[in-house]
């Protein structure tokens, strides 16, 4: 899981696919964060995002550093907990400025039964599964 999380942050920015209706929607993303021992991310209430998870949590995250690449398959889970949120932005100060535990808009959702592979050109693929 920590590597997960350690390559998710040493790529900067993820792409997140949700589904709205039968329409793929992917879009960048860089907050994640390990919280009571669950991946977090995080967005805000107003935003599609948070609608299209609600209706449908299956997501796909992917990433790329240099010539290695990760694929998860998860889905999210809503911690609709102060701590796990302020943990959150305890982590992304540069979010406080848009984002507060407790502004009713801030959302951290947690990775459940997710299935990450690390992949690249010439080697084998490694699996990780965690949540």
């Amino acid at each position: 899981m920590k590597t997960v999380v350690d390559f998710l942050k040493s790529a900067g920015t993820y792409f997140l696919a949700t589904a709205e209706g039968d329409q793929p929607r992917v879009r960048p993303f860089g907050t994640v964060n390990i919280f009571e021992d669950k991946v977090y991310i995080q967005t805000g209430k107003v935003k599609n995002v948070s609608k299209q998870i609600h209706a449908n949590p299956k997501v796909e995250i992917c990433a790329c550093v240099e010539t290695e690449w990760l694929r998860i398959t998860a889905e999210l889970v809503e911690d609709d907990r102060r701590e796990p949120r302020q943990a959150m932005l305890d982590a992304y100060p540069a979010l406080q400025h848009m984002y507060s535990a407790d502004d009713g808009n801030t959302e951290v959702f947690y990775l459940k039964d997710a299935v990450a592979v690390f992949s690249s050109f010439g080697t084998e693929p490694r699996v990780v599964n965690f949540g």
